[in-house]
C-alpha cells in the first residue's frame, strides 16, 4: 500500500518554506491560472515574501518529532502495516509518501519495489475527493510510473466522505472529548477550501464535505441550531467555498456563543491549518469578538478507530490480492515455490515480480 497525505517543509525556515511552496504552488491541480501569469506571481511576489511570513507559524506548531503533519502520517502507515498483517497473516509493506516535499512519491515506489511489490494500492488520505488533493497525490504516482517499463497492478480510492465507520470516527472523538470536557455551545465544521470556479467546474469536493458534516451531525444528534459549516484557508481574492472559517467565528460570538467547539473533519492528520491557523488564529480571532472559549477538536490522527477504519477501506481494496493465511484454499506449497523463485531472482540482481 502506498498511503500519501499532501505534504510539509523540511524544517520550519524559510528556504525549506519556499522549496516546499515552489513544489506545492507549482502544480496545475492545485492552482488552474494560465501559466505565464501564475508564473510571474509565484515567482515575483509569492515565492520571495510568503516564506519568511510563515517561519513564525511553522514554528508555533513544530516539535521535537518536526512535521505534525509527518510525524502524524508515519505512525498512521505503521498502525496500518500492523492492522493490515494482523487481519491478512501476513506482512502487507505500507510506504508513506507525500505529494510535495519527502519522502517522496518516488522514493516509496522504490522502497515498495525493492521489496518485491508489483500490485499498489494507492491511498491518498483525503475523506472527501477533490481534483486539487486526492487526483494531485494520483497525478504524482502515475507521473513516476510513465517513466518506468514493468508497470504494478494499481488500486485507488477516491473519496470514503461518507463511509459510516469514518462517520462513527469523527462521532467517538467529539463524544469523548465531551466527556472529558462538557460539550459547547455550537459545533464548528470547518474544511479546507477550494477556489469557487473549481466547484462550478464539476469538482464534487464541496457536496462531499456538506455530506459528511449532515451524517456526522445527524449520528450526534444535534439539532440544526447546534452546528454549522465553514471553509478556511482560502488565498488571493477570489471567491473560494464559503461561508469563511475566520468570518464564522465573528459572528457566532457576535451572535451570543460564548463556548465554540472547532473540527476539521477533512485532514486525516493535524497540520498548520488545524493547529496554527484553528486552534490559535481563528481562537484570537473569536476571543476578540467577545466569545469566551474556542476549543480545537484534534484530527483523527493515529486513534485507534482512526487507524481501524482505515485498515478496512484498505482491506476491501486489498481483496483478492492477499489471501487470508488460514483461507481454505490457500496453498502452502504454492507460497513456498514463490517464495523461492523470489529469492532466486534477488539473487541474480532480478526484480522480485
Amino acid at each position: 500500500m502506498l498511503f500519501i497525505n499532501l505534504g510539509t517543509p523540511d524544517e520550519p525556515t524559510a528556504p525549506a518554506i519556499r522549496r516546499y511552496l515552489r513544489e506545492f504552488l507549482s502544480d496545475r491541480r492545485v492552482v488552474e491560472v494560465p501559466r505565464l501569469l501564475w508564473a510571474l506571481v509565484l515567482w515575483l511576489f509569492i515565492l520571495p515574501l510568503r516564506p519568511a511570513k510563515l517561519v513564525h507559524a511553522y514554528r508555533s506548531v513544530w516539535s521535537e518529532d518536526g512535521s505534525p503533519l509527518l510525524s502524524h502520517s508515519q505512525r498512521q502507515s505503521q498502525g496500518l502495516a500492523r492492522a493490515l498483517a494482523e487481519r491478512f497473516g501476513t506482512d502487507v509493506p505500507v510506504a508513506l509518501a507525500m505529494t510535495y516535499g519527502k519522502p517522496s512519491v518516488e522514493s516509496a515506489l522504490d522502497r515498495l519495489a525493492a521489496d518485491g511489490v508489483n500490485r499498489i494500492f494507492v491511498f491518498a488520505a483525503y475523506p472527501q475527493y477533490s481534483a486539487t488533493t486526492t487526483a494531485a497525490a494520483q497525478d504524482a504516482v502515475f507521473r513516476v510510473l510513465m517513466r518506468r517499463r514493468w508497470l504494478p497492478e494499481l488500486r485507488t480510492l477516491n473519496s470514503y466522505h461518507d463511509d459510516p465507520a469514518y462517520i462513527g470516527a469523527l462521532a467517538d472523538s467529539l463524544r469523548q472529548h465531551w466527556a472529558a470536557t462538557g460539550e459547547p455551545e455550537h459545533l464548528l465544521m470547518s474544511f479546507h477550501s477550494i477556489p469557487r470556479r473549481y466547484l462550478d467546474a464539476g469538482d464534487p469536493y464541496y457536496c462531499f464535505c456538506r455530506k459528511t458534516a449532515r451524517l456526522l451531525a445527524e449520528r450526534l444528534q444535534l439539532p440544526a441550531e447546534r452546528w454549522s459549516v465553514s471553509f478556511q484557508s482560502r488565498l488571493g481574492n477570489q471567491p473560494w467555498l464559503s461561508p469563511y472559517t475566520d468570518v464564522v467565528v465573528r459572528e457566532l460570538a457576535r451572535r451570543g456563543v460564548r463556548r465554540l467547539d472547532v473540527i476539521c473533519p477533512g485532514f486525516a492528520a493535524d497540520c498548520l491549518e488545524t493547529l496554527e491557523e484553528v486552534a490559535i488564529r481563528y481562537r484570537d480571532d473569536f476571543l476578540a469578538a467577545g466569545g469566551q472559549e474556542l476549543r480545537y477538536v484534534p484530527a483523527l490522527n493515529d486513534r485507534p478507530a482512526h487507524i481501524a477504519m482505515l485498515a478496512e477501506l484498505a482491506a476491501a481494496q486489498l481483496q483478492g490480492w492477499i489471501p487470508a493465511a488460514d483461507a481454505p484454499d490457500a496453498d502452502p506449497a504454492q507460497a513456498g515455490r514463490v517464495a523461492a523463485a523470489r529469492e532466486d531472482l534477488r539473487r541474480q540482481g532480478l526484480p522480485a515480480h
